[in-house]
């Protein structure tokens, strides 16, 4: 198995930086809009495991990508507690059943998890899948929304720019923000639980909306949570040892010396902050980073994205690396700072992977 992602996760020294990207399974891909199409729609792909499989090894036989992400949506765990998830065309996910009354919340528990058997189909599927000759071909990662990204949605019953309902709330009446809280932290700990007992090599949270907190009720309604989350997981002594936890908050740069310690082993970091800011921030912290690269530069001229990605290069390159063996470049995963936008033109995001082979070799044999 190309093994480079688990063992960029665990910041061994590697003669190449891993990629794989977010949202790398999506509508920009021409196979991918087929397949949802033979599906018929969002959901029924993805709660087809076998179509499910299909999608997430379409990038990986495209580019030749480090690591597969199970093909998914955030969003599978509330619905799952019965507040009737659909996708408008155009318009995002939406819930039929939002949080907005106290009985509401008062009456959620954690969902059955055998009404989410289909994402563990899906995982086994995939693992099944990425077989080849006897050997897998790389790793697969699982994850999840995180506590607080998915209390938004719930009370909001839609994506917003500022979740006016949530944050409402989460001023007027905290208590009902903590419990919806408490709820998720433990069907998202058995959810991750369950996929890597299906199969999943990592996993990771997204807290697609912690950004939108002030900085003390960040780490009390978000990272709070996350880290609750991650605490119970490693619980499990094989988690901890084998399985990688990877952490990304988008816009949550600015907290990321208190994310060191949430127990992960890897932060995902947008495009708001350096490779050498949050190299210098982590200090001797030897937790792995991800990113971060725009995804709106993908939509650009190929000239700008081999620029950008040979400054993020050099700038990580000048970075104090922990220890004399390893190199600066060590211990990061590329990704972007968050998911590929639809528009993206296929042959950028091939014209960003040679790139970044290119600079990533130049760099190693710099440094030897």
């Amino acid at each position: 198995m190309n093994d480079s992602f688990l063992r960029a996760c665990r910041f061994e020294k590697l003669d190449a930086t891993p990629i794989w990207l977010m949202r790398q399974a999506g509508r920009y891909l021409p196979e991918y809009n087929k397949t949802r199409a033979k599906a018929g729609s969002f959901l029924q792909l993805a709660k087809n495991p076998q179509l499910a499989s299909e999608v997430t090894l379409q990038p990986i036989d495209r580019y030749g990508l480090d690591a597969a992400i199970l093909f998914s949506d955030i969003l599978t765990i509330p619905d799952a507690m019965g507040l009737g998830l659909s996708f408008e065309q155009g318009e995002g996910p939406r819930f039929k059943n939002p949080l907005r009354t106290e009985k509401s919340i008062k009456d959620l528990r954690v969902p059955d998890m055998n009404q989410l058997r289909y994402v563990f189909d899906a995982v086994s599927q995939i693992r099944k899948d990425l077989m080849q000759n006897g050997k897998q071909r790389v790793p697969l990662i699982g994850f999840s929304g995180s506590p607080w990204t998915l209390a938004c949605y719930m009370v909001e019953g839609a994506g917003s720019k500022d979740f006016l309902d949530t944050k409402t709330m989460l001023y007027k009446r905290p208590d009902l923000i903590k419990q919806i809280l408490d709820i998720n932290i433990q069907s998202v700990t058995e959810y991750l639980r369950l996929q890597i007992e299906s199969g999943a090599q990592a996993v990771m949270l997204f807290d697609t909306w912690g950004g939108l907190l002030s900085s003390s009720d960040y780490l009390e309604y978000s990272l709070a949570p996350m880290k609750e989350v991650i605490r119970r997981l490693q619980e499990d002594r094989v988690i901890k040892d084998q399985v990688p936890i990877l952490l990304f908050s988008k816009g949550g740069a600015i907290w990321l010396t208190e994310m060191a310690k949430s127990g992960a082993n890897v932060l995902g970091l947008d495009w708001t902050i350096s490779l050498t800011r949050a190299r210098e921030q982590l200090g001797n912290h030897k937790i792995s980073i991800q990113g971060n690269l725009d995804p709106i530069t993908l939509l650009g001229d190929q000239k700008i994205i081999k620029k950008k990605v040979a400054e993020l290069f050099n700038e990580l390159a000048l970075t104090k690396s922990i220890c004399p063996e390893l190199s600066p470049l060590d211990g990061h995963i590329f990704n972007l700072g968050h998911g590929i936008s639809q528009f993206t033109p296929p042959e950028n995001v091939e014209c960003l992977i040679q790139a970044i082979r290119v600079e990533s070799k130049r760099h190693r044999e710099a440094n030897l």
